[in-house]
């Protein structure tokens, strides 16, 4: 569908992490694109900004609703997505897409980080995810369809220097990704491993980043929602990331320590 502001809205997507940053890029992007969206996330003052945000733009027919939710009360999720995916049916919009776009990254003090910073990075980039996705895929795979998706990172790609357990994380959440596409294979079910670079969001406010590589949200979300509808199962955000990221993959471990990115 187009971004119509009347279109009719028939299909339903879930966004894990809707609060800020590419998450909530998203949802409005996917709502522009004729989903009825379901925001879920643990601030429920900003979930219930941006669903009004939405919902303004399409009056006769809302596009979006909030549930508030932290990714780490893991045993709430699958009764969470079942009221979820009722409320999608009863409004006529069968769900489509359940993207996990929550994630956490401390900056840390001093060249470091303390054990609570990387068990958090652990517990909401990868445990919460596999609690989101591996509901998502037993109820699609019940129906036959759907496309579950995930914002990992080129820094799960290799190890560098900087924020061990982001980069950990990122990996482990790329390799969940990968084994859960081929446990799906043949379901109808498809996974998609979204692999941003340098996005501008609340999470990256305060890092030196190389301008030129940065892009904003709303630029993310837009790539984003049209690599969950179509495209590779595993995508670069943008696409140049895929060739340099080949390169960094490359460089020798004993050059590693050199490297600016």
């Amino acid at each position: 569908m187009s971004g119509d502001g009347n279109a009719r809205v028939d299909k339903g997507a879930v966004v894990v992490g809707a609060s800020s940053g590419m998450g909530a890029a998203l949802a409005r992007e996917l709502a522009r694109r004729g989903y009825r969206v379901a925001l879920v996330g643990r601030r429920q003052d900003l979930l219930e900004q941006l669903s009004q945000d939405i919902n303004r733009a399409r009056p006769d027919t809302p596009a979006a609703r909030a549930y508030a939710h932290d990714v780490c009360h893991y045993n709430e999720v699958p009764t969470l997505l079942a009221r979820i995916w009722s409320d999608l049916e009863a409004a006529s919009s069968a769900p489509r897409l359940v993207v996990y776009a929550a994630g956490v990254m401390p900056h840390g003090e001093n060249g470091g980080w303390s054990f609570a910073d990387e068990r958090a990075m652990m517990e909401v980039n990868v445990i919460g995810a596999m609690a989101w996705l591996d509901a998502a895929a037993a109820a699609f795979r019940s129906v036959g369809h759907g496309t579950i998706a995930a914002i990992s990172s080129v820094a799960g790609d290799r190890g560098r220097k900087g924020n061990s357990a982001y980069m950990a994380s990122k990996a482990a959440l790329s390799t969940y990704l990968e084994s859960l596409r081929y446990r799906l294979h043949g379901t109808g079910v498809r996974v998609v491993t979204l692999k941003p670079g340098y996005v501008a969001t609340p999470m990256t406010a305060g890092m030196k980043l190389p301008k030129p590589l940065v892009i904003s949200a709303d630029a993310a979300a837009k790539r984003i929602a049209v690599r969950c509808e179509r495209g590779r199962d595993v995508a670069y955000i943008p696409g140049y990331w895929g060739p340099i990221m080949r390169v960094i993959r490359m460089v020798p471990a004993a050059l590693m320590p050199r490297l600016p990115i």
